[in-house]
């Protein structure tokens, strides 16, 4: 499986493993959507190729994490050495990055609605469509967040 989030659009495809679609649902995103994010508390979403680090039921329902910030995140905001270290060491663990640093993190795909861009940085569904990509989705599964909205294969 693989999920592709098209931030112009404001789509979230789900595809199967065989490349073909599986599920179409509208997003909602952070509340300063244009762009990477590049800090804490800047209010948008994340931009790269990701993967779900974590799965857990919280404030706004089924939520799965995105393992933001990766390492090409870290290289283009200038973090440390170290900090770039442990996010790639983490990441071929699958395991979730640091979350905490000026880069922000907890980056979740979760419900609450897609009416308009209202997260700190998250992805957000409806609660129907947080519950089915939940249930459908195991850890490690593939995220490309694209902020033109063209799929790239």
């Amino acid at each position: 499986m693989r999920i592709l989030i098209e931030k112009a659009a404001r789509r979230l495809t789900l595809f199967n493993d065989h490349g073909e679609i599986f599920f179409i649902f509208p997003i909602a995103l952070g509340s300063c959507p244009t762009g990477p994010k590049e800090r804490e508390g800047d209010g948008r979403t994340p931009e790269g190729r990701y993967f779900v680090c974590l799965k857990k039921i919280g404030k706004f329902g089924p939520s799965l994490g995105v393992s933001y910030p990766n390492e090409q995140d870290a290289r283009r905001m200038n973090a440390s050495a170290e900090l770039t270290a442990c996010i790639r060491e983490r990441a071929a663990r699958g395991e979730r990055p640091p979350w905490g640093s000026f880069l922000g993190g907890e980056i979740y795909i979760h419900g609450g609605g897609t009416e308009t861009d209202w997260t700190a940085g998250c992805i957000a569904l409806n609660d129907a469509d947080a519950q089915t990509l939940y249930d459908a989705v195991p850890l490690g599964t593939i995220i490309e967040i694209d902020p033109d909205g063209f799929y790239r294969g």
